[in-house]
């Protein structure tokens, strides 16, 4: 395969990532509380349950902002069912996820997880079955200092000082018939309105995000961002975007061809989001929180993967196993983050253990990272900073996706995806730049040859790669590490510029320190 040339200039930015980028995502499904973050008994376990060899593996991880509870679950969760003494609180069939929900794990154990994690907390409200009365109740309950019935009753509770949340999800995913009582984009852009108001009545400081399209696909996309965006545009900064990309046809060129249609949809947001402002003649931009992503098809259209007779207690459901070609898909998603940085101020990898997660449990065993672990930790801990523009010339292939996002399978024509994927970041504070590489060929190295211009000089600090010679490769309690990061050894600087061989079908991070 022919070169690949990369130019940059340092004076030439995207933006500046904002640290929410960087966040993750827990829910009441499954096991990604309860066996997951949460276990009393477990050896590892602290006094309140919290296990110690997860939170070990979510520090390395460095997630940076954390949303809670939900997630479908949300659309049908009454706040006040997980606070309070816990042998006071309700079990309750959870309609979202067919199990039953015991209320052991509510909002101020959840805060005190995030403290001791040192995570900031974005929490959700319920606008599926309940309103903004119920939203500005729990907001209250949360952030206001004392003196009133409910911050006395979080006093009461055990938690004297407010939480001080400050990201705030209005409902979840308002335009899917799988939602408890979905909305049309006009009920549910009443319903937001209301409770934001109500809320910033309350707590000016915070930030609010409105509910966008749950899939690119959906037959509403695009009315319902505008429409919803209508009625809140002076009471939120964030409309959210999900996806999930999938290899359903087992066709890996075009999986990790899927990556792009990430970029497309933000693009495609930020043109509904800016018309509106241009409607109204306002300065105001409304920034994005991409609070879902990530690979997911094997437990989602498998029933029994999904759902577990007789409402259990935290059923194994949604995990998914993920192998080499997922991490590689994945790392394609962290790119696209990146280079949208300037309106993607906010981001949640969905979800953060056992349930389509980065790290896997055992009950009452170990915890191991999953392949998907790795791009996100380079993603987190190297991603900050200015994200640079780049001009990139790479050879291309045609592929055919198939998304599942919609209310039926289509299939989309690509017929120009660039072999390499890429991302630049400039920490001026570290004195590093750091590139981000998906080679997407499976069959041919990828040269790749770069011109940094306005920097004096660059020295390669760390360069690590993630490859394997089988793509279905996977990391198991009994293999913790058989997929894992690697030296990439085919990387020099020479002043400005930069040479480096990526393998076929291979993740990459160079991180060089600049001169000055």
């Amino acid at each position: 395969m022919r070169n690949v040339d990369v130019r940059l200039h340092r004076d030439f930015a995207i933006g500046t990532t904002h640290p929410r980028l960087f966040g993750a995502f827990i829910e009441h499904l499954g096991r990604c509380v309860y066996g997951g973050i949460f276990e009393p008994g477990h050896k590892t376990a602290d006094a309140k349950g919290f296990r110690q060899d997860v939170l070990e593996l979510v520090r390395e991880l460095a997630p940076t902002i954390m949303r809670y509870p939900g997630g479908n679950f949300v659309s049908g969760y009454n706040w006040e069912d997980g606070v309070g003494p816990v042998a006071n609180r309700p079990r309750r069939l959870d309609l979202a996820w067919m199990s039953t929900e015991t209320n052991e794990f509510g909002t101020n154990e959840f805060i005190d997880w995030c403290r001791v994690a040192g995570i900031e907390p974005m929490l959700a409200v319920n606008l599926g079955t309940r309103n903004g009365d119920a939203a500005r109740n729990m907001l209250e309950y949360c952030n206001h200092p004392g003196g009133t019935a409910l911050s006395d009753l979080r006093r009461s509770h055990g938690w004297e000082k407010p939480h001080g949340v400050k990201f705030w999800c209005l409902g979840n995913e308002m335009d899917g018939p799988w939602q408890m009582e979905a909305k049309t984009a006009t009920e549910y852009g009443r319903i937001a309105l209301e409770a934001a108001k109500m809320m910033r009545w309350i707590d000016p400081s915070i930030e609010l995000a409105a509910c966008g399209s749950s899939g690119r696909r959906m037959p509403t996309f695009g009315a319902w961002e505008e429409t919803v965006l209508d009625h809140t545009f002076d009471q939120v900064e964030y409309i959210s975007l999900h996806t999930y990309l999938n290899n359903y046809d087992a066709d890996t060129p075009a999986f990790l061809a899927s990556c792009d249609l990430m970029d497309s949809f933000i693009d495609e947001v930020v043109a509904i989001a800016d018309s509106v402002a241009a409607r109204r003649r306002s300065a105001k931009r409304i920034m994005l929180s991409f609070d879902e992503w990530n690979v997911w098809y094997r437990t989602r259209r498998n029933r029994a993967a999904r759902v577990k007779e007789g409402w259990p207690v935290a059923p194994p459901i949604l995990e998914e196993i993920y192998n080499v070609e997922d991490a590689l898909a994945f790392g394609g998603c962290c790119i696209s983050l990146l280079n949208h940085a300037d309106r993607v101020t906010a981001a949640c990898l969905a979800q953060l253990v056992n349930v389509i997660a980065p790290i896997m449990t055992e009950t009452g065993g170990p915890a191991w990272r999953q392949t998907i672990f790795h791009p996100f930790a380079h993603f987190s801990r190297m991603g900050r900073g200015r994200v640079l523009r780049t001009q990139i010339d790479s050879p291309t292939y045609a592929a055919r996706y198939n998304d599942p996002n919609g209310p039926r399978d289509e299939f989309f024509a690509m017929p120009e995806v660039p072999y390499l994927k890429l991302a630049a970041v400039h920490d001026p504070d570290g004195h590093t730049l750091t590139l981000f590489a998906l080679n997407r060929s499976l069959t041919e190295p990828l040269p790749l040859r770069l011109q940094a211009a306005g920097f004096n000089g660059l020295a390669i600090k760390q360069a690590l790669q993630l490859c394997d010679a089988d793509l279905k490769a996977v990391n198991t309690r009994q293999n913790p590490d058989r997929v894992a990061p690697t030296r990439l050894a085919a990387a020099r600087t020479n002043g400005a510029a930069l040479e480096a061989e990526l393998a076929p079908a291979s993740w990459n991070v160079i991180q060089m320190t600049t001169a000055g």
